[in-house]
């Protein structure tokens, strides 16, 4: 039953995704006697937290009963205050926990001081799932740099494009349909400057109440017409990433447009994509979707800033040297050197195959 009850408040946690970050996805349940009295999840960023929206829906008294949240609850004084002192002061008599608090400041005090008061406390049911769910979070709390993942549209032989440019549509439309879902759960958007000039997109998510996306544009010499898309959008949620070198007037006028500009040290004659992704956690940014073109996608990967892949691959070979591929850049020199995956799983979206795993560290 204990694995019964967490897997509904996963359900409800998920239902946070796009709303929350950089906190973490939480979902929460009060059963007593064998019935759920109570469900609640963290809704949105600043406000309450899945506890405390559990009990203010639950239908009878919570004395005595049993909670089942995803993650350990906080223990400090936050936006909000500690969800334990919530939980003792309405005389639960269990908790069962999925997975502890990642970050070693806070992981386990609330289990010990729930103990304190003579409250059972089971944690570790469904760990590996709550986990996945708050993947993002983990990476974030525990290094502040972001978590990042890859994602390319592509033909079965690696292609983005013909060798004419056209790329629309190599994959299907479900696919194109899970990828908004996809930025939906992510803070930011990532692109080279190059995918900025070609195709100029506006790199928004398109689904209903979707996740309004921070853009970050590499751009090492700071080649961005003024007029893009991602530049001029009403938001301005818009940040160019470039090198110390690169032009001091073009940045006094992105600055006045209202976009950040972050400068950043070179690597040969290229943003430094390391520096890159520890600014932007300085930021307050937990998680970045990279959704560039072939040199991007290789540099990302050479400079292993890369957690993740997800491939959506169509049943089509396009072929062709001047194809435009999903991985460029001047490639590995060694099979030794190549980016490994491990923990892969394929699933299918309607004719398209969708890869997924992480890099191997």
């Amino acid at each position: 039953m204990d694995e019964k009850y967490m897997e509904i408040a996963l359900e409800l946690a998920k239902r946070g995704i796009g709303k929350v970050n950089p906190n973490p996805l939480v979902g929460a349940v009060i059963v007593k006697d064998n019935e759920i009295i109570g469900e609640g999840y963290h809704e949105c960023y600043g406000e309450a937290h899945a506890e405390r929206n559990a009990v203010k829906n639950a239908t009878k008294s919570v004395e005595e009963s049993t909670i089942y949240v995803t993650l350990e609850p906080c223990a400090h004084y936050g936006k909000t205050p500690p969800c334990v002192d919530l939980i003792i002061e309405k005389k639960f008599k269990r908790v069962v926990i999925g997975m502890l608090d990642p970050n070693e400041l806070v992981s386990g005090k609330s289990v010990e001081k729930l103990k304190q008061h003579g409250i059972e406390v089971v944690v570790g049911i469904k760990e590996n799932e709550c986990k996945e769910l708050n993947e993002i979070f983990i990476k974030y709390i525990t290094s502040k740099i972001p978590f990042v993942i890859l994602k390319s549209g592509m033909s079965i032989d690696g292609k983005i494009a013909t060798y004419s440019g056209e790329s629309k549509w190599i994959t299907s439309k479900e696919s194109r349909e899970d990828s908004q879902h996809l930025r939906n759960r992510f803070h930011s958007i990532m692109v080279g400057v190059n995918t900025v000039i070609e195709d100029n997109p506006e790199l928004t998510c398109r689904i209903n109440d979707g996740k309004k996306l921070i853009r970050i544009i590499v751009d090492s010499n700071l080649r961005i017409p003024l007029e893009s898309k991602v530049l001029t959008n009403s938001d301005k949620a818009a940040i160019v990433v470039t090198t110390l070198k690169s032009d001091k007037e073009k940045k006094k006028k992105l600055r006045s447009m209202g976009i950040k500009v972050i400068e950043v040290a070179d690597k040969d004659n290229r943003v430094n994509l390391k520096e890159l992704v520890k600014r932007v956690g300085e930021e307050g940014i937990d998680s970045i979707l990279i959704e560039g073109g072939g040199t991007l996608n290789f540099s990302a990967l050479e400079e292993r800033i890369v957690d993740k892949v997800r491939f959506y691959i169509a049943p089509k070979i396009i072929g062709g040297q001047s194809s435009r591929n999903s991985i460029a850049g001047k490639g590995f020199f060694k099979l030794d050197d190549a980016v490994r995956l491990e923990d892969i799983n394929y699933r299918t979206i309607g004719e398209d195959l969708v890869l997924e795993g992480y890099v191997a560290k």
